[in-house]
């Protein structure tokens, strides 16, 4: 229904002209301001300085673009249907006041890469988390500090004061999820942690090698031996330093018997070599490519990486929010909550007609269905909400009724039936076909006596 230009005028704000001084200063009174988002958990700083940072954000993006629903299952455990609940809306909506639920996702996988463990914190409830169930509003992402036998303590971003408090949750409400690849990124002696005291190595050689040095070796006309010699070398090359620092240009001079010598030899070393070996060994041992890091990977090398990579993380983060965040009475009457991949990302446009045919006319797709993937909105013929296949013609009216008409038989075919069969005796004088008793061919005055 169309707004009428005085209701429009009377009921309309603008943030520019409609600002009152008074709100702003009860929105940030006593609140702290940040200039970065204060929210996001940060790497630390010895991955977020290395190759190990694109790593950590290419699993997290992939984890992040499947999407996490509380699901309702029938009886055999097979998906039935999504249940619109608040937690629901957390896992695709909105997790937080500050983070969507891809943003959430996420921040799971990151904080739990980096940390080798996470804790996913039920910070709004409709009741006390240490009472029994509880609906779960909003989710934050906490770092573990110390660990205790039935509680954990937790570094979380309190959105109602804008700063980091630590607080201890008990571990019954709290989905708790440990990197399923522990052993190859955050233990001690882990393949990612040695390479990243090589790539820490590297770095320190380069600073070195990039420091404003110029590597001169200065050869003197005499021989330096004793002392006086000694200070006489030094006093020659504190003037050559003064020439060249206090030089507008750089430029020096020495005397024409000298001679100068530089080097420009890198140093040679086998970090580098080192560092690509453990690359390509963290590479192999985490089902990553360097086809999957660029964006050239092919339905082959994605389909290992979706099964050997995303599956395990995505698998511990459901597993533990459906262990934690489910009552028992909740899974006995078939809730539960499942991850979806869409399989036609992949697909090239070439192929999509033939997949489309294949599934609408082996029946597992309806036409409106296979529309939304391809992101066309739903047709209005119900024939397309129908799992059905279109390439066989469905029987008119007409042909069902001449169907109908041949198995069921008439009475006149019944009666032709039963005088066919019906046994005739040829002893008998009067006619074989008689009605009721009486000849046929019997004479009316006869029938009138």
């Amino acid at each position: 229904m169309p707004i009428d230009m005085r209701t429009r005028f009377k009921n309309s704000w603008n943030a520019f002209f409609n600002r009152s001084e008074k709100e702003e200063v009860r929105w940030i009174q006593g609140e702290v301001s940040y200039g970065r988002k204060p929210d996001r958990n940060r790497l630390r700083y010895v991955n977020q300085k290395s190759i190990i940072a694109p790593i950590y954000n290419r699993i997290a993006t992939d984890v992040a673009s499947l999407t996490v629903n509380h699901v309702k299952l029938d009886e055999n455990k097979r998906f039935k249907g999504i249940i619109y609940s608040d937690f629901n809306e957390c896992l695709t909506l909105s997790a937080n006041l500050d983070q969507t639920g891809r943003a959430f996702m996420q921040d799971v996988v990151i904080s739990m890469l980096d940390e080798g463990c996470v804790a996913i914190v039920p910070v709004d409830t409709d009741r006390d988390i240490f009472t029994g169930s509880f609906n779960i509003l909003s989710l934050r992402v906490g770092k573990i500090v110390d660990w205790y036998p039935s509680a954990v303590k937790v570094d979380l971003y309190n959105e109602r004061t804008g700063r980091r408090e630590q607080i201890i949750v008990p571990k019954v409400s709290t989905a708790i999820v440990e990197n399923p690849f522990y052993e190859v990124m955050n233990e001690q002696n882990s393949t990612l942690s040695r390479l990243k005291r090589k790539l820490a190595l590297i770095d320190i050689v380069d600073e070195k090698n990039s420091s404003a040095k110029l590597d001169l070796i200065v050869q003197l006309p005499y021989v330096v031996k004793g002392q006086m010699k000694e200070k006489q070398a030094e006093k020659s090359i504190r003037e050559l330093e003064d020439q060249l620092a206090n030089s507008k240009y750089g430029i020096g001079y020495i005397d024409a018997t000298q001679r100068v010598t530089q080097l420009n030899r890198p140093l040679e070393s086998n970090l580098l070599k080192h560092v690509e070996y453990l690359t390509n060994m963290l590479y192999g041992q985490l089902g990553i490519s360097e086809a999957i890091m660029n964006g050239t990977a092919d339905e082959r090398e994605m389909l290992n990486y979706n099964n050997r990579t995303i599956e395990p993380i995505i698998s511990a983060i459901v597993n533990e929010m459906t262990r934690k965040f489910l009552t028992k009475t909740a899974r006995t009457q078939g809730q539960s909550i499942m991850f979806f991949r869409d399989p036609f990302k992949l697909v090239p446009v070439e192929n999509v007609a033939e997949i489309a045919d294949k599934f609408t006319r082996n029946e597992i797709m309806t036409s409106n269905e296979f529309r939304q993937v391809i992101g066309m909105k739903p047709s209005d013929d119900p024939k397309a909400d129908e799992l059905r296949n279109a390439n066989i013609s469905e029987p008119t009216e007409e042909a069902v009724g001449d169907m109908l008409a041949e198995e069921v038989p008439t009475d006149e075919g019944l009666e032709e039936e039963n005088l066919e069969e019906a046994p005739v005796d040829e002893s008998s004088e009067e006619s074989p076909v008689q009605s009721g008793g009486i000849a046929l061919d019997t004479p009316i005055a006869e029938l009138i006596r």
